[in-house]
């Protein structure tokens, strides 16, 4: 089911950038309510609009009806989390987020293979773990910049939703404090930004446990030749994915921050060990 809406929202996404006449430095669009085409739980969409009503980073919503699909349309700016994000010497990243309702999936999607713990490596404002909240994952939220910790400390008290952030490196965390059974990891983080070092560093701490039979690791990928450079396959994961003997289970390509002008979106990898 989570596929066939997927392919919806990135449809509903390419609509949308024909249409947006805004100026502000970013936008995405949640549905209202559940509909055929959206089928997903009232009181669950209730609180992926919650997260956006509470969260500072956004300054302006408006509804809109786009291909039929009447929807909520949330503009915000980034730049100051952005900058401040950028300043950890360890950091793989700068905070540019996925939208919420594509979060929504990526989690949905991790569940359906019964995964019952999600860590987000490199949370930005928290929203993969807050969906994971939603739909009854214990989640952890790992963010190295105090800034962006606060900002998710600040959605979880408005929202009274507490997805248990973190600030600490995850590189120096220790996974087995968490008391993990069957989780699954995202990874925040393109491979060719360092993406690539923070999750050989997970996967590595992985391999010395009894989890490895039982963990999934989500990589966020991109489909843009010039930053894939000769590593075009899954996402400009593949030879990690090689290296440390994981296998592709399900690939979703969705609309992120990042990608709102770009013809194609973010494909995000599911894998397991072999």
């Amino acid at each position: 089911m989570f596929e066939k809406i997927a392919k919806k929202l990135v449809s509903l996404k390419q609509e949308f950038t024909k249409i947006y006449a805004g100026h502000s430095h970013i936008q995405e669009i949640i549905p209202i309510s559940s509909s055929e085409s959206f089928p997903i739980l009232d009181e669950h969409l209730e609180l992926l609009h919650a997260f956006a009503a509470r969260n500072p980073i956004y300054h302006n919503s408006y509804e809109q009806k786009i291909s039929d699909v009447l929807c909520k349309i949330y503009e915000g700016d980034i730049n100051e989390y952005w900058l401040n994000s950028i300043k950890h010497g360890s950091s793989c990243q700068p905070f540019y987020p996925t939208w919420i309702l594509s979060a929504y999936i990526t989690v949905s999607i991790a569940k359906s293979f019964d995964y019952k713990e999600l860590i987000d490596i490199g949370s930005g404002d928290g929203r993969i773990a807050y969906c994971g909240k939603l739909l009854d994952l214990i989640t952890t939220s790992i963010e190295i910049d105090e800034g962006l910790v606060e900002l998710q400390k600040i959605i979880s008290l408005e929202t009274h939703i507490d997805f248990n952030p973190v600030c600490v490196d995850a590189i120096e965390f220790d996974y087995s404090s968490l008391n993990l059974t069957r989780p699954v990891f995202f990874i925040g983080g393109l491979p060719q930004m360092g993406g690539d070092i923070l999750a050989t560093n997970i996967i590595e701490k992985i391999s010395k446990t009894n989890l490895k039979k039982n963990t999934c690791i989500v990589f966020a990928g991109t489909h843009s030749k010039r930053q894939l450079s000769d590593n075009q396959s899954d996402g400009g994961w593949n030879s990690l994915i090689d290296k440390h003997g994981l296998k592709v289970i399900k690939t979703v390509s969705l609309p992120t921050i990042w990608t709102f002008d770009q013809l194609v979106d973010t494909p995000y990898i599911y894998t397991e060990f072999i």
